[in-house]
């Protein structure tokens, strides 16, 4: 598929960029380019070939999500500039 200056300038115009006529000729070439390796990309058969996510292994980095109680409430209330001894007292807001 060619791609002409034309039609370079009308797909920045569409993405909001301002290029001029001599750079529309290059980047005319270099869209030209991109689609023809899509082509080449499109010709490889890959019906045998099991979708992947990444090409690269990558281990789980998450921990397991466990219910834990770390902390009192009374050692979380003593941080707390205000509290009635079972919650936070904060200034009304509506």
């Amino acid at each position: 598929m060619k791609i002409s200056p034309e039609k370079a300038l009308a797909i920045a115009t569409l993405a909001r960029l301002e290029i001029s006529p001599q750079q529309a000729v290059g980047i005319g070439a270099q869209m030209d380019d991109i689609l023809g390796y899509m082509d080449k990309l499109n010709e490889l058969d890959t019906a045998n070939v099991e979708p992947m996510y990444t090409p690269v292994e990558q281990p789980g980095f998450l921990r397991a999500d466990e219910v834990a109680k770390e902390f009192d409430r009374p050692d979380i209330l003593r941080n707390a500039p205000e509290s009635d001894g079972e919650y936070f007292i904060v200034p009304r807001i509506v």
